[in-house]
């Protein structure tokens, strides 16, 4: 049997990309710009795969780091391995360095690009074949200025947007209730409304809160807490009519199983970034499945590249049903490094069908679509 494909060269960029409007949520805030690593990994028989690491400092890791990660630690593990034994791959990523779920999150969605291109089938088939075609968006309601926001949801509607997920708990909560108020009171049931909180609240008054707005009947309230706050989560969960997701107290399988013991959720936020790449994502929803807790696709501030590894992987996982909010590339960034983006339909993602993540980047793409800040 032979090898396969070796991987060969890895190439690193450390790029910034503007975006449209400022975001503000309980964990923190961005505005002007956002930062993450692009990864071209080619093999020795010259396919180019590519990847992304996207961290956010308050949340996995700092992009710095990552960057850093990537070119001291894992690029000796990396270049010479059989790009067919990724699982191996992934075991000496952990060995050589703890945590960097992002950066290895990024080699693997440019490993797994390489070998849908020499199969000549999407990323999707690699992880076991596609169970739906287009994933709902949802978009987060973030920016500072509602009726900016407001504005935006009454293009959006008409179009086919349904998901809309308000980003609470930043602004007192009487503002909260005001803004979710005018959502109901433009749009009615025509939207799906969901809450996120993004650990805003102390577990002390959470309770009120939560009652407060449960009367707009949303979809689920996202992380009303702290992460260590589980058994307060498990409150919420047991006594409210709406579900409560997981995101931050929910990173990765060990994560869920605590969540599952202790019926601290009804449902789960997935993020490659924070979990550490496509195979772990079904990982943890194999435990989801078991538990009967369904997945949403969460995001941090990730471009076109990982966001198309993030719909290839839903494309192939059932359990996440309840969308994703992969709406960063066309609707806050400026620019991105696709040389084309991926479409969104009548309120959709649309799961590219090409080979490997079914992308396109090119240097002009690249250096056209975002600021290079370095290289290696």
């Amino acid at each position: 049997m032979t090898a396969g494909p070796i991987l060969d060269h890895l190439k690193l960029y450390l790029v910034e990309s503007p975006i449209k409007m400022a975001r503000a949520q309980g964990v923190g805030s961005v505005r002007g710009s956002v930062k993450r690593v692009l990864i071209r990994l080619t093999t020795r028989c010259g396919i180019t795969g590519w990847g992304e690491a996207a961290p956010w400092e308050v949340f996995t890791n700092t992009p710095e780091s990552a960057f850093s990660a990537l070119d001291l630690y894992l690029r000796p593990v990396v270049q010479g391995h059989p790009a067919r034994r990724l699982r191996e791959l992934l075991a000496k990523m952990d060995r050589t360095v703890t945590n960097c779920t992002d950066a290895k999150a990024g080699i693997e969605m440019a490993v797994l690009d390489i070998l849908g291109k020499a199969q000549g089938v999407s990323v999707a088939d690699l992880l076991g074949g596609r169970v739906r075609d287009s994933i709902p968006l949802s978009f987060s309601i973030a920016d500072p200025d509602f009726a900016a926001d407001l504005e935006r949801m009454k293009a959006m509607v008409p179009a086919g947007n349904r998901l809309f997920k308000v980003k609470t708990g930043v602004k007192p909560h009487a503002e909260d209730m005001a803004h979710l108020e005018a959502i109901r009171d433009t749009f009615g049931d025509t939207v799906d409304l969901r809450l996120d909180y993004n650990q805003a609240l102390e577990p002390f008054r959470a309770m009120t809160v939560l009652r407060d707005v449960d009367r707009f009947r949303p979809t689920f309230i996202e992380q009303p807490v702290p992460r260590r706050h589980l058994d307060a989560m498990a409150g919420f969960a047991h006594a409210l009519d709406t579900p409560i997701l997981a995101d931050e107290s929910c990173f990765d399988a060990t994560d869920l199983l605590e969540v599952v013991r202790r019926q601290a959720a009804d449902a789960i936020s997935v993020k490659l970034m924070k979990c550490g790449g496509m195979l772990r994502a079904q990982q943890m929803m194999a435990i989801a499945d078991t538990a009967g807790l369904p997945g949403y696709g969460g995001t941090l501030w990730e471009g076109g590249i990982a966001l198309a590894a993030g719909t290839q992987m839903i494309a192939a996982t059932p359990g996440i049903s309840l969308g994703c909010e992969f709406y960063m590339p066309h609707h806050v960034l400026t620019e991105d490094v696709l040389e084309e983006r991926i479409p969104n339909r009548e309120g959709a993602v649309v799961v590219p069908d090409g080979p490997g993540l079914g992308i396109s980047v090119s240097e002009a793409s690249l250096r056209g679509g975002a600021r290079v800040l370095a290289e290696a």
